[in-house]
């Protein structure tokens, strides 16, 4: 059972309230617990079990379902956090550039050398 998700794995929708997911565990575990499949699958059983024992256990507690769900979100959005950080860089690259063409007298107002703060005030 290759799945990406937990919720998946329980075939419950990421919508899905407690009642929900402890009802789609119940029903699996019911089909899928080692002590009720045949003998011949009992190792194929016991892997699937522990999977959706695994699901159910993050998904039926708040907290690691929120902590599992952020972390979902993030994986599932790379281009995200990239971007943040891309536009985080080249705010710092720009601040660095302003900094560099700032006069000596650290007024960054003018980055040409031609004009000077003296000669552009209004007399």
């Amino acid at each position: 059972m290759a799945s990406s998700s937990l919720y998946e794995v329980l075939g419950i929708p990421m919508s899905a309230n407690g009642n929900e997911i402890k009802a789609a565990y119940r029903k699996l575990a019911r089909t899928c617990h080692p002590d009720v499949v045949s003998i011949n699958q009992k190792e194929m059983s016991a892997n699937q079990f522990m999977k959706i024992h695994a699901a159910y256990s993050t998904l039926s507690d708040p907290d690691k379902r929120a902590t599992y769900d952020r972390d979902l979100y993030q994986r599932d959005r790379p281009f995200h956090s990239s971007a943040l950080r891309s536009t985080t860089m080249s705010a710092a690259a720009a601040a660095a550039a302003a900094a560099a063409t700032s006069s000596s007298s650290g007024f960054s107002g003018y980055s040409s050398g031609r004009r000077s703060w003296e000669t552009d005030q209004c007399w």
